[in-house]
């Protein structure tokens, strides 16, 4: 009986209830009526154990980080920044929104933060600028997905989490896939670019003014930097380098380049608070989630199912690219990461897959989810933003996405796309 809360969950998803309930009340309900009191007790109990760990205390450091950054003014001089070197470009205004979104990736690893801090700024610059309403948030919402991808990013430390990986490890694997999907969304714009006769943001700059730009970007640009740099000399812990970061951004912020003052603290204090309790929320939910996971045997009916399929790991790999995709159009990545993790990752590894390697094609595959209809949570925080539509940027934003379909398959297929700067420093023998 315990089997069927999967069904149950997806049942409650589909009626529109928010996650952090269906993922409680699907196995809750069963553990009820089958009269497992013990079990039920612990359900509920997990979801504090589940949010009590030093790792996670990461993600609200960093949230923390990212809103200083954004009240601070940052976000525009990144953009600034991005206008400088690709503003004169036929479609200048959808690369510079694609690389602000690659830059600002490395301050935050949010697609949220990305999509409601570059969005509110860009999307009426690309509206004046000629381009459709619609393009402009669809562009928003397609890119933004880099956020979770290049470090820091909370759905890698959640993955850690759960699966015992390095944090350092997954951050560096992450980079080149992240900086692939911007490259790739870029030969995307440049084709409707000319095929539609999108104009140039502005002339060409100068090298001067491109080196005024970005002295004026220089610390927002240093915050990667001081994270990456920190970890792999070993200064501090990744969870050591989120507190450090929101430090960082707090300094900046407050007493560089003083585009923050003491009276918009609270607010950003109350904001970071609000989005890590949600974020904590769905983790501690999910563990329990995951408990009951452990209890039905779902694992390993699940293994046996995809091992009877077939046993050729390309074919497998492609197949469960397929599942992941179709779960990212439902459920967010985080507690996607905590339930099917533990399901998955086993498989692969024991069918040769290097584990960083595994937890890049999920994490992609799931972080591409956040973009995808029906639910992709950016699509509506880009409608937001936008006064759009859901549905019409779902349809506009259909070529961007077949872009990071094919970037997910050749990260799955070619695995130094993922593996090769760990390797070099060390992190995986």
């Amino acid at each position: 009986m315990l089997f069927f809360f999967l069904p149950l969950f997806l049942i409650f998803l589909m009626i529109g209830l928010p996650v952090f309930f269906a993922l409680l009340a699907a196995p809750g309900i069963l553990l009820w009526l089958a009269d497992q009191p013990r079990d039920f007790a612990l359900l509920y109990k997990n979801v504090y154990n589940g949010m009590n760990s030093f790792p996670l205390m990461a993600i609200p450091f960093f949230m923390l980080a990212g809103e200083l950054m954004n009240r601070g003014g940052i976000t525009l001089r990144i953009v600034e920044f991005s206008q400088s070197l690709m503003g004169h470009l036929r479609g200048g205004l959808a690369h510079v929104n694609i690389l602000s979104s690659m830059l600002f990736a490395g301050l935050s690893g949010s697609a949220v933060a990305d999509t409601s801090a570059l969005g509110s700024m860009l999307i009426p610059a690309m509206e004046k600028n000629g381009y459709t309403r619609k393009f402009a948030a669809a562009i928003t919402a397609a890119s933004s997905v880099i956020g979770p991808i290049i470090p820091p990013s909370g759905i890698m430390i959640i993955y850690a989490y759960v699966m015992g990986e390095s944090v350092a490890a997954l951050f560096l694997a992450g980079i080149v896939p992240g900086v692939l999907v911007g490259v790739g969304l870029m030969l995307m714009t440049a084709y409707l670019a000319k095929s539609n006769d999108f104009p140039a943001a502005a002339e060409r700059a100068t090298y001067r003014q491109r080196g005024q730009s970005f002295v004026r970007a220089f610390f927002p640009l240093m915050t990667p930097v001081i994270i990456l740099g920190g970890i792999l000399a070993g200064v501090f812990t990744p969870t050591e380098a989120a507190a450090v970061a929101a430090v960082y951004a707090f300094i900046v912020s407050m007493f560089i380049l003083r585009t923050m003052v003491w009276a918009d603290l609270p607010r950003v204090l109350i904001k970071a608070s609000l989005t890590t309790s949600v974020v904590l929320l769905l983790v501690g939910a999910a563990m329990a989630f995951k408990t009951v996971v452990s209890l039905s045997h779902a694992p390993e009916i699940l293994a046996a199912f995809i091992l009877n399929l077939t046993e050729n790991p390309y074919l497998l790999l492609f197949l469960i690219n397929v599942l992941l995709f179709i779960v990212g159009m439902f459920l967010d990545a985080g507690p996607a990461i905590i339930i099917l993790g533990p399901i998955l990752a086993p498989i692969f590894t024991d069918l040769g897959v290097h584990p960083v390697h595994f937890a890049i094609i999920m994490s992609v595959n799931l972080t591409v989810g956040l973009a995808t209809p029906p639910m992709g949570l950016v699509l509506f925080v880009a409608s937001s933003v936008s006064g759009v539509k859901v549905e019409t940027i779902a349809r506009t934003i259909l070529p961007f996405l077949a872009v990071e379909i094919l970037v997910i398959f050749l990260i799955t297929y070619i695995p130094g796309i993922s593996m090769a700067v760990p390797e070099f420093f060390g992190f995986i023998k």
